[in-house]
């Protein structure tokens, strides 16, 4: 089996290593999107949805058989607009946005008494320099020193991507929906909203960086994709 991994926001294909090498050793094919324009070295000038999609549709462009496409956080809103893609035969949202058509990353985002995303004047947003509370919404249950060198990957994310709304295309394929039950990120109970339309909705013990905290656990969710 073939699979496309698209990472979230503020990081990068490094996110998924782990997975895509567990992956790999059960014997399937696996293709990172090692980083979406949103997050490229001038996000504000040249990433928005349009060009996340255009770059991840030339990576399923380019591979000789059909893939399961997996978007984690902010890319769910790319594996959506995708869900007519010819070369997809299954798509999964592993804790990531999954709005309808005309509703916008925005709309459909937990509401945080603390706010943990910051946004900047060149249009870019980044993760909050507050390293207790970044550890606290994404990922509890990495230890101090392994979060630090995940801290400090991060890097700017285009504000755009956050407003443009989705347009649904129709899908072709089953969609199945991965709730990450302990996510500060996005909350459960919206996960649950989003996932009620899917094929599919399997539940996972794990904070939101789950590619990242249970790496082995989300490879073989995905392992059983069909």
């Amino acid at each position: 089996m073939d699979f496309v991994l698209v990472h979230g926001a503020w990081y990068a294909g490094w996110s998924w290593r782990e997975v895509a090498e567990a992956l790999r050793e059960q014997g399937h094919e696996v293709h990172v999107v090692e980083q979406l324009p949103s997050g490229g070295p001038d996000p504000a000038a040249f990433g928005d949805v349009a060009a996340d999609v255009a770059h991840v549709r030339d990576v399923i462009d380019g591979l000789d058989r059909d893939v399961v496409l997996v978007g984690h956080s902010y890319g769910g809103i790319v594996v959506g607009e995708l869900s007519d893609h010819p070369r997809v035969r299954h798509s999964v949202f592993l804790s990531a946005f999954r709005p309808r058509r005309g509703e916008n990353l925005l709309d459909i985002r937990s509401p945080h008494p603390q706010e943990w995303i910051v946004p900047r004047e060149d249009g870019t947003l980044h993760v909050t320099d507050d390293y207790a509370l970044a550890r606290k919404v994404l990922a509890p249950d990495l230890d101090e020193t392994a979060f630090a060198g995940v801290h400090g990957q991060r890097h700017a994310h285009a504000a755009v991507t956050f407003t443009q709304p989705a347009t649904e295309p129709e899908r072709t394929h089953p969609v199945t929906y991965v709730v990450c039950e302990r996510d500060e990120a996005i909350f459960p109970v919206d996960q649950e909203k989003m996932a009620a339309e899917a094929d599919h909705v399997l539940r996972l013990d794990a904070p939101h960086l789950a590619p990242l905290t249970h790496p082995r656990e989300v490879a073989d969710l995905l392992a059983g994709t069909r």
